[in-house]
């Protein structure tokens, strides 16, 4: 890492739920941090605001991560936005959080599902972290989200579940091949957490939130500060020697 400009995070996703409170977490842990959102600008600039308020830098960048075409000039957009923002030439660690669910039977899933899944997720994650290469620093941490359902099985997730377990191998593979630059990379996978991430299911339906709450061993569904502190350790010099690994933060669930 380098001494002469703070360690600087990229956070897909950045603008609410889960990738808010990475956000926010990183800013406790010593990182600027640069955020991305889809539309929600507003929301993105609220965090920025948070984390300019609690003493470090911050900026938000627009990313349609559905967009593999569009990798390109985002990166052209972030390198420029490190140089007069952030007076640096590189990021030091990566979360690459984006994303939104279906919930659709295998027997009803459309191929314009599928395929918007195959794009938000797995592309995404792929492609994006091959174009930003050659900005993120030797050493760096790149921290991949999944999710509890690669390994546990509810009716109506199959497309999102399976591109999910993909990002896990993917991962590995990432893990395997910048091994030699030093860079770590490893998947963060959350339980059933309570935001509006599939129209606020877990939130606001009780029977859902109860069935979930009994199920898992600590007895409560998780919040999104459960996570967003395991994603800053993992970003962290703190965890230097943690690499390829599946972290499940869902409480023991289903265990």
């Amino acid at each position: 890492m380098t001494n002469t400009v703070n360690k600087i995070a990229l956070v897909t996703g950045g603008s609410r739920g889960l990738g808010k409170d990475m956000a926010l977490q990183l800013a406790k842990k010593g990182f600027d941090v640069i955020v991305t959102y889809q539309t929600k600008s507003e929301l993105a600039q609220e965090v920025v605001n948070d984390i300019k308020n609690n003493g470090r830098k911050a900026f938000a960048l627009q990313l349609d991560v559905a967009d593999a075409n569009s990798f390109d000039q985002f990166t052209t957009t972030l390198t420029t936005t490190l140089k007069n923002e952030f007076q640096a030439t590189t990021i030091a660690a990566l979360v690459n959080n984006a994303g939104v669910g279906i919930h659709a039977s295998f027997a009803e899933t459309t191929i314009e599902q599928f395929d918007s899944m195959v794009n938000i997720h797995l592309k995404s994650a792929f492609f994006l972290t091959q174009k930003l290469l050659p900005i993120i620093e030797d050493g760096a941490s790149i921290v991949n989200i999944s999710s509890g359902l690669a390994r546990f099985s509810f009716n109506g997730y199959a497309a999102y579940a399976i591109m999910k377990a993909a990002i896990e191998s993917l991962s590995r593979y990432q893990a395997l091949e910048l091994g030699a630059r030093k860079i770590r990379v490893n998947t963060v996978a959350p339980g059933a957490i309570e935001t509006d991430f599939g129209g606020g299911a877990v939130r606001d339906n009780k029977d859902l939130n109860n069935m979930l709450s009994s199920n898992t061993a600590l007895g409560r569904v998780g919040l999104p500060d459960d996570i967003g502190s395991v994603v800053a350790f993992l970003c962290s010099d703190d965890s230097k020697w943690i690499n390829a690994q599946r972290i499940e933060v869902s409480g023991g669930f289903h265990i």
